[in-house]
This record gives C-alpha cells, sequence and structure tokens, in this order.
C-alpha cells in the first residue's frame, strides 16, 4: 500500500495574509468611477442639478448690448450700458483674431462637436499629474460660452464636476443648433475683458479705440492674451505682462501655422502701443451724454406708448445720434483747461493774501463733521486744471482743494436749429459731476442785452439818450448804483453806447422807462425767468439764469428774433438699425421784432469792435464780424462772456462753487475770466476753413429795417430834462414812479420819445 503524500502548504506572501491582485483592484475602481460618473451624468443630464437650457433656449440667446452714444458725424462719443457690450458679425472678425482665439484657446474647434476628449487627457496627465501650469484648461470655446452666459452655481464637493458635465452637455447641444461660425460670433460676443467690458468689439474700442474689424494682429494677440486673466493681463493697468502674454499667444499661432518664426520674432520687438477710450477717456463728453440719457428716456417713454414697445436704455443695443460736433468739443475742452490752469495761481495768490482759508477753516469749525480734525495724510488722486494728479494730503487739505477751485463751462448752440455743438458742463464729470451749464447764478452784466431789446419793443431806439447822473433810489433802500469804472462824467449817453461799455447808471434809468412789465414780457419770450424782475438790482444781473437758459436767448438775437429751443437728439434706432425716433424740422417762435434783433445785434458788435468785448479783436485776432457781451457779479463771484453769429452763439461761465471764492482784482471780471475762453475757441474756428464757413456766418438784417447807430455816444442833459429832475426830486434822489400810472406814462412819453 502505497503511503500517504502529505499535503503541501501555500506560501503566505510576504508581509501577511493574502492580498486581492492589484489589477482587479484597479478594474473596480475603474469600474466604480465609471459607473459613479455615468451616474453623475445622468442625474446633471436630468435636471437633478438645475435644469439645462434647451435647443430653443440657446438658438435665442440674446445679449445685452450698450447704446451707443453718437456726435453728429457718427463717432462714437458715449456709451450707456448695464454691461458694456456692442455685438458684431462674423464679417466684422479678421482672420488673425479668430486664428489667435483657436490657436490659444482651442486648437481642435473645426473638428469636435462642442467637447474634446483629448484636451481631457491633457489636463489630467499634465496639468494635474504633472503640475505643469502651462498645460490649459480643458474648456472648449463652446464650454467657455456656456460658462460666460450661464455662470456655474456651487454644489459643495460636486461643484466642480456638475459644472464640467452641465457645460460640457449644453455645449455639445450649442453646436447642433449653430454652424462654427456662429459660436465664433456668439463667443467673441460674450466674453468678458473686465472693466465692466464684454465683447471683442467694447473690447476693441475700449483699449484701440478702434472697431474689431479693423484690428491689426499684435492688437488681436493682446486681446486674445487677455482671456486667460482679463485682469492679469489688462495692457493698461499691467503693460509689461500684457506683452508677455501677447507673446505668448503669437507663439501658439506659430505651432498652428498661422505664422511664421521669423513674422514672430518680427512681432515680439513691437511695443504694446494703446488708444485708450474708456471711461475716463470718454469724460470729455460726460456732461453732454448724461443729458442725453435723460432726454433718450423721455423719447423712449413716448415711444412705448405709440409703439406698444418698451426699450431698456442701457441692454438694448440702440443707437443715439445726436448734434454734437465733436471738433467744438474738443476745443472749448481744452480751452477750459488751459484757460484756468493760467489762472488759477493767480487766484491762490490772491486768497493767501487775503488769508482766505483762514477764514474758511474758522466757518468750517463747526460743521465740518466728524472727519474734520483728522490730520492723518493720506495719498489722495485729485483733479488739477493741467492733469488729474495724487498727492499726499488731509481730509481738509483736500476740501480747501475743491473749495478754491476754479471752474468753468462752454455751451454752443446753433441758433438756425437749436443745435447743441458744444457741451463743457464742468471740470471733470467724473470728479465733479455737478454740471454748470445747467446751474442757475448770478448772470451779471449779460442780462443787460434783454433790458436794452425790452426797451426796443416799447419803440425806444439805440439812439436814445439814457441819463448816466448819480441817483439814489429811496424806495429801494436808497440804493444808488454806479458805473463800473466808475465814470462819473455824468450827463446823458446813448443807448447804444450805453450798452457797448456795459454802463449801470443807464441801464438802471432805462429799466424804470421801459417797465418791469414790459421787461417781464420780453424775458419769459425769451425764456428766461422773470421771478426777480420787479427788483430793479435785475437790469444789472442781481437774477439767477443758466447757460443753458441765456444761449438761446443770445441766439433769437443772431436769428432775426425767432427763438428756437435747444435740441441733442437727431435720432434713435434700434440695434438692428430700425428707426425708433426722428427729430422733427425745428419750430421757431417770433420772440422779438427783427427790428429789435438787429439793433441788438449792431450795438452788441460795438462791444465787441469798441467796448468791454474788444479783447477778441486785440488780443485773439478775431476778424469776422461778431457781436457779443461780457458780464461780471458782485465782487467778482461770476465772470460771464457770450458771443454769436449767425451760425453759432457760444456762452462761458467761470466761478467758483461758492461765491466766497473769488478775484479781488480785474482778474475777476468776464472780459479777463470768461472771455478769453470764448476767445480761444473762435480763433481756432476761424482759423480751420470748414469750421469758419460752417458756423462764422456774415449777419444780415431785416429788408424793411437797418440799424442806426450814427449818433454821438454822450452828451449833456438839456434844459427840459434838468426840469423834470428838479420836477421828481433832488438831482441825486429819485422816487420810482408806478409804471401804470397814466400820468406818468403820458409823460414819459413826451419826454422820452426819440431825439435827433
Amino acid at each position: 500500500m502505497a503511503a500517504k503524500r502529505a499535503p503541501v502548504k501555500k506560501k503566505k506572501a510576504k508581509g501577511g495574509g493574502d492580498r486581492i491582485p492589484w489589477l482587479k483592484v484597479a478594474l473596480f475602481t475603474i469600474a466604480f468611477l465609471l459607473i459613479g460618473f455615468f451616474a453623475l451624468m445622468q442625474a446633471v443630464r436630468s435636471g437633478v442639478f438645475g435644469a439645462l437650457p434647451s435647443e430653443e433656449e440657446l438658438a435665442s440667446i440674446r445679449h445685452e448690448q450698450a447704446t451707443l452714444v453718437l456726435d453728429r458725424d457718427g463717432a462714437l462719443i458715449g456709451k450707456l450700458f448695464a454691461e458694456d457690450r456692442t455685438n458684431v458679425k462674423y464679417s466684422d472678425l479678421p482672420k488673425h483674431l479668430i486664428d489667435a482665439l483657436v490657436s490659444t484657446e482651442d486648437a481642435r474647434f473645426f473638428s469636435h462637436q462642442g467637447v474634446d476628449g483629448r484636451s481631457y487627457i491633457r489636463v489630467f496627465f499634465r496639468t494635474l499629474l504633472g503640475r505643469d501650469k502651462s498645460g490649459g484648461g480643458g474648456s472648449t470655446i463652446s464650454q467657455q460660452i456656456i460658462k460666460n452666459l450661464y455662470g456655474r452655481e456651487r454644489h459643495g464637493l460636486l461643484t466642480i464636476p456638475v459644472n464640467k458635465m452641465k457645460e460640457a452637455l449644453v455645449a455639445q447641444r450649442l453646436e447642433r443648433i449653430l454652424k462654427k461660425e456662429d459660436v465664433l460670433v456668439l463667443y467673441f460676443n460674450s466674453v468678458p475683458f473686465g472693466e465692466n467690458t464684454y465683447g471683442i468689439e467694447a473690447a476693441a474700442q475700449r483699449f484701440f479705440g478702434k472697431p474689431a474689424k479693423r484690428l491689426n494682429v499684435q492688437e488681436s494677440a493682446v486681446l486674445v492674451g487677455m482671456l486667460k486673466a482679463n485682469t492679469t493681463y489688462n495692457p493698461r493697468l499691467h503693460p509689461a505682462a500684457s506683452k508677455g502674454r501677447r507673446d505668448q499667444v503669437f507663439e501658439q499661432m506659430a505651432k498652428r501655422e498661422h505664422l511664421t518664426e521669423a513674422q514672430v520674432d518680427s512681432l515680439k520687438q513691437l511695443p504694446l502701443v494703446l488708444n485708450y477710450t474708456g471711461g475716463d477717456a470718454l469724460d470729455l463728453y460726460g456732461y453732454f451724454v448724461k443729458h442725453v440719457e435723460q432726454e433718450a428716456r423721455a423719447i423712449l417713454e413716448d415711444v412705448a406708448k405709440s409703439k406698444g414697445r418698451r426699450y431698456d436704455l442701457k441692454k438694448d443695443g440702440l443707437r443715439i445720434s445726436t448734434t454734437l460736433d465733436a471738433e467744438l468739443q474738443r476745443m472749448a475742452h481744452m480751452a477750459v483747461h488751459k484757460h484756468l490752469a493760467a489762472m488759477q495761481p493767480k487766484l491762490d495768490a490772491e486768497l493767501r493774501t487775503a488769508k482766505a482759508r483762514t477764514r474758511w477753516e474758522k466757518a468750517m469749525a463747526n460743521r465740518g463733521g466728524p472727519r474734520w480734525r483728522d490730520q492723518d495724510r493720506m495719498v489722495r488722486e485729485l483733479y488739477d486744471h493741467a492733469a488729474r494728479k495724487v498727492d499726499t494730503l488731509t481730509y481738509r487739505d483736500s476740501l480747501w482743494h475743491y473749495h478754491k477751485l476754479l471752474n468753468g463751462a462752454v455751451l454752443m448752440m446753433e441758433p438756425t436749429s437749436g443745435a447743441i455743438r458744444a457741451w463743457v458742463g464742468g471740470n471733470d464729470h467724473r470728479y465733479l459731476p455737478y454740471d454748470l451749464v445747467t446751474a442757475r447764478r448770478p448772470i451779471a452784466s449779460t442780462i443787460k442785452p434783454v433790458i436794452y431789446a425790452a426797451a426796443l419793443e416799447r419803440d425806444l431806439d439805440p439812439c436814445t439818450y439814457l441819463d448816466n447822473d448819480r441817483k439814489t433810489y429811496t424806495e429801494f433802500d436808497d440804493w444808488a448804483p454806479d458805473n463800473y469804472d466808475k465814470d462819473t462824467t455824468g450827463g446823458q449817453v446813448a443807448m447804444w453806447y450805453a450798452l457797448a461799455k456795459s454802463m449801470n447808471r443807464p441801464t438802471v434809468d432805462l429799466y424804470f422807462r421801459t417797465g418791469a412789465d414790459t421787461i417781464s414780457r420780453t424775458m419769459s419770450a425769451l425764456g428766461l425767468p422773470t421771478k426777480q424782475v420787479e427788483n430793479p438790482a435785475m437790469a444789472l444781473g442781481a437774477v439767477d439764469i443758466s447757460l443753458r437758459e441765456i444761449v438761446p436767448a443770445y441766439g433769437a438775437f443772431a436769428m432775426q428774433g425767432r427763438r428756437i429751443a435747444p435740441r441733442m437728439i437727431t435720432r434713435i434706432t434700434d440695434a438692428h438699425g430700425q428707426v425708433l425716433y426722428r427729430a422733427k424740422d425745428a419750430r421757431t417762435r417770433q420772440a422779438l421784432r427783427s427790428s429789435t434783433a438787429a439793433d441788438i445785434t449792431a450795438m452788441l458788435q460795438r462791444a465787441v469792435d469798441q467796448g468791454t468785448g474788444t479783447a477778441l479783436r486785440t488780443r485773439y485776432g478775431i476778424s469776422v464780424p461778431i457781436a457779443g457781451k461780457t458780464g461780471t457779479s458782485q465782487d467778482y463771484g461770476d465772470a460771464w462772456f457770450v458771443a454769436y453769429t449767425p451760425g453759432l452763439v457760444i456762452g462761458t461761465w467761470v466761478g467758483a462753487f461758492n461765491n466766497e471764492i473769488h478775484f479781488r482784482s480785474a482778474n475777476g471780471t468776464g472780459g479777463q475770466l470768461a472771455l478769453p475762453i470764448a476767445g480761444k475757441v473762435l480763433a481756432r474756428i476761424e482759423r480751420a476753413p470748414d469750421l469758419r464757413k460752417r458756423y462764422l456766418l456774415p449777419f444780415s438784417w431785416p429788408t424793411d429795417h437797418v440799424p442806426e447807430l450814427d449818433c454821438e455816444p454822450r452828451r449833456e442833459a438839456d434844459l427840459l430834462d434838468r426840469l423834470i429832475q428838479q420836477a421828481f426830486g433832488k438831482r441825486d434822489t429819485v422816487r420810482s414812479v408806478d409804471e401804470h400810472d397814466p400820468e406818468r406814462r403820458n409823460i414819459l412819453d413826451r419826454i422820452f420819445k426819440k431825439r435827433d
């Protein structure tokens, strides 16, 4: 019998008990992950983590678009937006821009169907396992579109995989309904570039001041490079980083054979050149654009009532065509800043001499707020006439800086149409948004032509003689107005001479001869406020009026008495070019007799040729016929100048926000402080043939009236005048009489009839 063999014992693996083979573990793990992946994918697809956009919704994607504000020639001067976006068509996209995008963001864009599996493998092995940050991401252009349009939601630990799956699924849907060209357009219209700027068109305008279709290859590379991190590679904020990223885009384009190595080497040598036209750059038009926005809202309300459809001014990509002449706007802007930069140091010197800051600080001590006593010095950005600057100041220093600052405003209007051609509402719309074109300030002698026009409407004429003797008006708190130049000659002066020289005593005499009712009717017809007409001091400018009110009034003088309301908007279209609003032809209203306007114009031409506006001729060399009037309010608080031709009215104002800040010398007069701004602008217009032909038009008189100013400027009062003077009281004291008194009216008609 054979012997039994002993059982063979299995060897134990080193380290202890039996182990499951690693291959089984790997297979089990892969199976588990796949099951989990497909389960999660199905959950995402079925809407467990939120409904996915349908193909119908994707087909009707509509972006918000900024409304564009355009000047008279169709050039961009401003935008109104919730998000700064302007859409483009595929034909607007340069080939090198598309090449740069595809080479950098999605090399197989034209071969995949919305998701690139190879890119996920690259990301897994190179970016995640190899920790190579240059390996890039796995999202295709279509997936990036979905992320830009719909954002990402939080789902705890599953946030990243759920969002990636959503983007992949929706990207595939997107590419089933859109051609590749349409996908590119959708991407370029939705991608963010920072600074609240969305889409390639808005970015091209902002950083390079041109439409996307005119971008060159290096500019396209800069913008495509920003897509990786729009703040890090912002060419304005980080030019060195932006240039480095631009050069990387060139290399990617060469790798995909869109550029040669020689071209890349050449392009890398080019400097980074910007033409930044962002929010700060467009501040040149900020005040005007703000008023355009207000007017457009009112127009769109009417459109909604008549057409039954409402438009969102900041989202619907409208186009607003305006009357603004960008060339005149730049001239006015430059003139204001250049002139005030020269005058501010002179004012500062006078304020130091007068110890104005010491008085101001005493006045502010009890109302300066909790920060008033804070003496900590901080780095602050300030507006300065020369340029915005950074300085180290205390809170009190910054308040004083703006308190003592001279401010300037300019309004230019074409009197034939009412078209606003330039609107400078202040020094800087970002820092000082209060619009001084609409601010009512003491109008000073700039109101005098209106008083004289009222007198002409009552049948006085430019050769009527007015009293220049000193008088005290007892019924008005012993008010005794005097001439600015302390003219004590007395006697009488012709009306034309009194206006040309801006004399006060004769103007007050004219106020009483004309009567408050006539003056009120004339001011109302010219669109001016009449609240203070009963006060005779208003004849010398003690009345608050704005540039927006006085400029159209002077426009009536230029237009033979016809007044037209100012306007800014000529047309509004939707994003597709359909006209929503078109301005009707301007309607004029006969505010004055044509003979009255002609006489005022002739007298104000004398003011420029011989009177307070002569600096236009002597200092600025203006040679064309022009009419104008200066104004200087009490204690030099406000300086004014308004000039006009039949083609243009230009009004200027200069002063501090608070009338306590002012010159104490002739530097504060309208002729020294406001006229130079108009002088600089008019001189440049006269030197530009096209502008001169358009705006500096010759005057013409009515067919039935030619102004007659051929009378002596001065004369002694005759015997009858002296007798009447004595009848009303002492030589230097006058008692005002009600103009409605028939007896007084008859006496005045006899005494103040036309004298040859």
